[in-house]
């Protein structure tokens, strides 16, 4: 919703009304590029990724599959290659702060959503206008089964499978399930000096014993991953025992059955821990995504455009959320990760090679070429 956000998506709009394709931005703020195919009544194979970033982030997360996409349209009109579907590009609002443009295009928001503000400033409803959407007529662009053929989406890898195994081809079955939660602990504010040890209720302590055990139930389930990312007292003084201790916490697994495990391991230890150190506690989930699991032909013919193309390749769950898991809403998807430095995202730092870029930009023309042919 910046000014560089409006600025990038002229470029990129102009550019792809220079190669021949009917360009728009739909009511989400979705910029579409539409490329008519041979057989007026097939729907469209959908591909794309997003622009925008989070604060300090890289080039490459979503950026890379937005410039892939366009190399692939580019490739395909320039080259006047007759398709039976039609081709749909798409460059998605808003991902990385509220997946916006893809929930909306899968009738997953509500008013509630317009009124978030975001990093930005603006709300996610001022945004949308601001990029060339229209917030009263967002709900217009949801899609229903079957308005779309397939989708695909290339996207740097997000932990270091790939890079570290020198790896050209991540072949994405699906998104691991997730749950957050907001936990409180309470117990009783007193002076740090004054206040014996043995006559303490500090929630300090009670939070560090859990966030130290938390540690070790997800280590006992592969693949499994936990993340403690706010921590805050109060008071927050430092010569004060706090009488409430807040943090969240993120589990992460691709089995859900093995997820819904790790949130009861850590809601048992959370009340262990509390009555053993005389302390309250609300545990409140506050956010959840079920594992999801990408459409096997997506799946199939980006392994068989990797082989055929002699990439090496292995198959790969993401860890984290991805336009394309809200497309897999409402159509067949599937999703191509390329290696990155140390498998670093979200920071500045993030890198990936030209050779490597081009592989994955590869993969995903043959697959949309796979995919638009009857």
């Amino acid at each position: 919703y910046s000014n560089f956000d409006i600025q990038a998506r002229i470029y990129l709009k102009d550019k792809l009304k220079s190669l021949g394709a009917k360009v728009h931005t739909d009511f989400a703020g979705n910029v579409i590029a539409f490329y008519e195919g041979n057989k007026q009544n097939l729907k469209p194979i959908s591909f794309g990724s997003h622009i925008d970033a989070v604060p300090n982030g890289g080039h490459y997360d979503g950026q890379v599959g937005v410039i892939a996409s366009i190399e692939v349209l580019e490739t395909i009109i320039s080259k006047n290659i007759k398709l039976d579907h039609p081709l749909e590009m798409i460059i998605f609002s808003n991902e990385e702060g509220a997946l916006l443009g893809s929930r909306a295009l899968a009738g997953k928001i509500n008013e509630g959503t317009l009124m978030v503000k975001t990093v930005s400033g603006y709300t996610n409803g001022e945004g949308v206008n601001r990029i060339g959407g229209d917030s009263n007529k967002i709900f217009e662009v949801k899609r229903a089964q079957g308005d779309i053929h397939a989708f695909l989406e290339m996207h740097i890898e997000q932990g270091n499978k790939l890079y570290k195994n020198n790896i050209d081809i991540g072949i994405v079955e699906g998104i691991v399930g997730l749950r957050w939660w907001d936990v409180n602990i309470y117990g009783f504010a007193n002076h740090a000096g004054t206040t014996p040890m043995n006559f303490r209720k500090d929630p300090m302590m009670g939070a560090a014993r859990i966030i130290t055990e938390l540690r070790e139930i997800v280590l006992k389930q592969p693949g499994a991953v936990g993340t403690v990312g706010r921590l805050e007292t109060t008071p927050a003084s430092i010569n004060s025992i706090p009488g409430q201790v807040f943090f969240t916490v993120d589990t992460r697994h691709p089995n859900e059955e093995t997820l819904a495990q790790i949130n009861l391991d850590l809601k048992n230890l959370v009340n262990s821990v509390c009555s053993e150190e005389g302390l309250e506690n609300e545990f409140k989930n506050i956010w959840e995504a079920p594992t999801l699991n990408f459409h096997e032909e997506c799946i199939s013919k980006v392994r068989n455009a990797a082989e055929s193309l002699g990439y090496s390749h292995r198959d790969i769950v993401s860890g984290a959320g991805h336009d394309a898991c809200q497309v897999n809403r409402v159509a067949p998807t599937g999703m191509i990760f390329i290696p990155c430095e140390n498998g670093l995202s979200h920071d500045e730092a993030e890198n990936t090679t030209p050779e490597q870029v081009a592989a994955g930009a590869d993969v995903l023309l043959h697959v949309v070429l796979a995919s638009a042919c009857n």
